[in-house]
């Protein structure tokens, strides 16, 4: 999937402090916890809660967020529609990338099992 370099350069430039409360939202809303969030991110990322703390507080960009990350290898596993786009299909990995967050946010609030989010891990 071809995005425009305008749409790529817009999620680069979002902070994770400004995204993360609308997650938060989205997870306790159906029941969910913070911790099984930072569960997700940790599992994705490689940052641990005390290193997510502080990318919050950096208030730094999507870009800077994956440039700093371990992304999990097995992070190609994470397929579907996010936002109308096959993730698989995303050209721009740093868009993916945030799309993988997005799609395990999403099925962390759907309830759907701790081990099938993190595909076997």
């Amino acid at each position: 999937m071809n995005t425009s370099d305008t749409h790529n350069q817009r999620i680069a430039q979002l902070t994770f402090a400004s995204v993360y409360p609308l997650y938060l939202a989205k997870v306790e809303k159906k029941g969910r916890t913070e911790e099984e969030l930072h569960q997700v991110i940790e599992w994705l990322a490689g940052f641990d809660t005390k290193k997510q703390q502080e990318l919050l507080q950096e208030k730094v960009t999507f870009e800077t967020f994956f440039q700093r990350a371990s992304l999990n290898p097995n992070a190609q596993l994470i397929t579907g529609v996010i936002c109308g786009h096959r993730i698989e299909e995303i050209e721009n990995p740093m868009t993916q990338q945030v799309r993988y967050l997005d799609k395990l946010v999403d099925e962390l609030a759907k309830g759907r099992k701790m081990e099938k989010i993190l595909r076997g891990a």
